[in-house]
């Protein structure tokens, strides 16, 4: 099948550009995603480039069973004009890879969640879990050499897939493969949480990149810091390189910017429209602190409210002049750390308003339903927006709400975030555990002059669209093929 084998370019990440549904008739309706990876494949002037992803549900499993090898362009669906590659994947071994491993011991690693007193504990269960993700790992790798021409370039996407360098380069050693972390690298000794053998085969599998990308200087360096001092690699931090086993992997950079164009376009739309004019009903002249996040523990969300709360309490002279909006899209549900974490949002949310709320004036609007067209109402509405995780590998909305302000918004950001590297000179610092740090720079913000807040903006914007996800997608194949 020659034309299983012609891919020059090849794009690996556990969520595709294209999921499925079944539609009241019983056929199979696609629908195309969105984020910086779709708008960055885009930009590929290639015809035979290939993105290979994972059947998320059902209806992508059946898609992708119709489709020869997978193959949904070849069995006629409506791909957008991509070639994609959807991997079906028994189901327990996704769930073991996807929730048992990535996401309930990777990401809880990596963003630095664990409650050490008890969790993580590495039974036998967690070994047959990482079993379940060394196989998932497997089926990506074997996709990727079946897919690619002699010579093609790979990349990788995200902690999901960890273990996919190294095991693609013991079958395909011809091809370039580069490999990148969307989240942010555990310091050296909260990485010795994992057992010897996950910890080895995470940092070789990474390793069997010849470029491994990173957000920020600060997450590459930690990942050299665990080579060396787990592995005993040689490290060179001039040149941000790992050498082991006789191989060098080269560390870069790239900030994944905010998707300007769209966003502003996008923004104006008259579904936005709609929803802007409903918050300006409910807040009136009243001044807005912003946030819009997943409810992921990383996020923070809790802290934020108890930081409004403490606001609220020491200074009263913004009662009935300010709303706190918080929309908290629902995340990892099936998850009982999630919906746990879900309760306790909205538990605070109802102790701000039901300590000071009156018949006139709800401090709080809180929304646990995702609605993008209102998130981005929400952005042009904002005063002050308040980015405050625990740890994030670069956190977008940060960068999106600057660039959709329309009067100009104060930004009080986590210096946790990997955006603050970027946007650190015009922003609001702040250490997101310091609840009343926090509440004392929402202040700030509010405070802050209207032409010092313009200003501020329009530099907070030029930073976070100076590296677009075309142009991100682009340097990174353009380093990784010159390499």
């Amino acid at each position: 099948m020659a034309e299983q084998t012609t891919a020059r370019v090849l794009v690996a990440s556990n969520r595709g550009p294209v999921a499925f549904r079944h539609a009241p008739d019983g056929s199979l309706t696609p629908r195309r995603g969105g984020g910086g990876l779709v708008s960055g494949l885009s930009a590929i002037d290639d015809p035979h480039a290939v993105w290979v992803c994972a059947a998320l549900g059902e209806a992508d499993r059946a898609a992708a069973r119709q489709s020869p090898q997978g193959r949904l362009d070849l069995a006629g669906f409506d791909v957008g004009g991509q070639a994609v590659r959807m991997l079906d994947i028994d189901p327990v071994v996704f769930d073991q890879a996807y929730n048992g491993v990535a996401n309930s011991t990777l990401w809880f690693l990596h963003h630095q969640l664990y409650n050490t007193p008890t969790a993580p504990a590495f039974d036998q269960a967690a070994a047959e879990r990482w079993a379940g993700f060394r196989e998932y790992n497997e089926a990506f790798a074997a996709a990727l050499a079946a897919e690619a021409a002699p010579g093609a370039a790979v990349l990788v996407q995200d902690y999901h897939l960890t273990l996919v360098p190294a095991l693609l380069r013991e079958r395909r050693p011809d091809l370039r493969i580069g490999y990148f972390l969307h989240t942010p690298w555990a310091p050296v000794d909260y990485f010795r949480l994992l057992p010897d053998e996950p910890a080895a085969a995470v940092l070789t599998g990474v390793l069997g990149a010849d470029r491994a990308g990173f957000h920020t200087r600060r997450w590459a360096e930690a990942f050299a810091d665990c080579c060396e001092r787990v592995l005993g690699a040689t490290v060179d931090r001039a040149a941000l390189t790992v050498t082991f086993q006789g191989r060098t992997t080269a560390l870069g950079v790239h900030p994944l910017g905010a998707d300007a164009e769209f966003l502003r376009e996008r923004a104006h739309r008259a579904d936005v429209d709609e929803r802007l004019a409903a918050l300006k009903a409910a807040v009136g002249e009243r001044r807005t602190i912003v946030r819009v996040d997943r409810t992921e523990l990383s996020k923070n969300i809790v802290r934020g409210l108890q930081a409004y709360l403490h606001l609220l309490r020491t200074r009263p002279e913004w009662h009935d002049r300010l709303v706190h909006i918080a929309f908290a899209y629902p995340s990892r549900q099936d998850l009982a750390e999630y919906r746990d974490y879900t309760a306790a949002v909205r538990r605070i949310s109802e102790e701000i308003n039901a300590e000071f709320g009156t018949a006139t004036w709800q401090p709080l609007i809180l929304q646990v339903e995702d609605d993008f067209a209102r998130s981005l109402a929400a952005y042009r509405l904002a005063d002050v927006a308040l980015v405050n995780p625990i740890r994030d590998g670069m956190n977008l909305v940060a960068k999106e709400v600057p660039v959709v302000s329309e009067a100009g918004c104060a930004l009080v950001l986590s210096r946790e975030a990997g955006a603050w590297a970027e946007l650190a000179e015009d922003a609001i610092g702040i250490n997101p555990y310091d609840v009343v740090g926090t509440a004392e720079a929402l202040h700030r913000g509010l405070t802050m002059p209207a032409a010092e807040r313009t200003e501020r903006t329009k530099r907070l914007a030029a930073a976070a669209t100076a590296l677009s996800p075309q142009q991100w997608f682009l340097d990174q194949l353009a380093a990784l093929t010159a390499s």
